[in-house]
């Protein structure tokens, strides 16, 4: 694909994003909604920052096909929130999600599962236009590794262990376990932890660029919340355009993504959101820098 073709293409997909969120926007849906594998809410000072709590405890939060068809309309209903600038998801202190649901799909055929696309609907996590950080607690194997990986950034505590152990049971990850884990860590690491089943340690998980940091059990939401209120402190619309276009660096070549990443630069001078933003550090924060013996200008 042309350069310039590829740019026009990402650059009207999150412009059909907003357009879509608009119209949704006018009429936010509710977070009362009743929910069988899932909590949806609220948190942080400003009440800007979505929460979906996986919940099936019994199971470890097994990935069902209706949790994830769940988490898939809890997202439609927090992206049409003009409130919320992130989104969380997390499970339990003992299980993010220990993996899909094995019993569920013990008796699929090749053929339904090509018929069906089988796991295809997953990929709405990836394709959310706000924010979604994944706060992981204990295990996170096989599609939950996977959901994790479909987040923007993952914040682990002390005791989360990351893991793709399809092997063992005769199969591969099918929902992004070999592809966004080799991105993540490398070929090498990627193929250890796919061909052994083993477990990852949260800090070795770190380490290798995985998970972002680690904290403490207890403390792993609270600081995932803050992080989720300091992004969304800035501008929906810039976000969006700054995480598109990290995205894309792991769609393209490197000259590619300069020149997307230069024209989506460009457009931001266009927007309303730019000029507040600037025109408010040109008035309280840059006196305080001019001022400042650390100031490098």
């Amino acid at each position: 694909m042309a350069t310039r073709t590829l740019v026009r293409f990402v650059y009207s997909k999150v412009q059909n994003n907003f357009v879509q969120g608009a119209r949704l926007l006018s009429t936010p849906a509710p977070l009362t909604e009743n929910f069988e594998f899932i909590k949806v809410g609220k948190t942080g000072t400003k009440n800007n920052v979505g929460v979906i709590t996986l919940n099936r405890p019994k199971a470890l939060n097994a990935l069902c096909n209706g949790l994830m068809l769940e988490v898939a309309k809890a997202l439609d209903t927090l992206e049409a929130d003009t409130s919320i600038g992130a989104i969380i998801i997390t499970g339990s202190e003992k299980a993010f999600a220990a993996g899909a649901d094995i019993k569920e799909m013990a008796n699929n055929t090749y053929s339904q599962c090509v018929a069906g696309n089988f796991l295809s609907h997953w990929n709405r996590v990836a394709e959310t236009v706000k924010p979604v950080i994944a706060a992981v607690n204990g295990y996170a194997l096989g599609g939950g590794c996977e959901l994790a990986m479909m987040c923007d950034i993952i914040y682990a505590g002390e005791n989360a262990k990351f893991g793709q152990p399809e092997i063992l049971i005769g199969t591969i990850p099918g929902a992004g376990g070999t592809q966004r884990l080799t991105r993540s860590v490398g070929k090498s690491k990627a193929m250890e932890i796919v061909l052994t089943g083993n477990q990852v340690p949260a800090q070795e998980a770190e380490k290798m660029g995985l998970v972002s940091k680690v904290f403490p059990v207890d403390k792993l939401l609270e600081e995932t919340v803050k992080l989720g209120e300091k992004i969304a402190s800035n501008s929906q619309l810039i976000t969006a355009i700054a995480k598109e276009s990290v995205n894309v660096a792991l769609e393209t070549t490197l000259q590619q993504g300069l020149k997307f990443e230069k024209r989506q630069f460009h457009g931001t001078f266009a927007t309303k959101d730019q000029k507040r933003a600037w025109q408010h550090f040109l008035k309280n924060a840059l006196p305080i820098l001019l001022t400042s013996k650390y100031c490098v200008y």
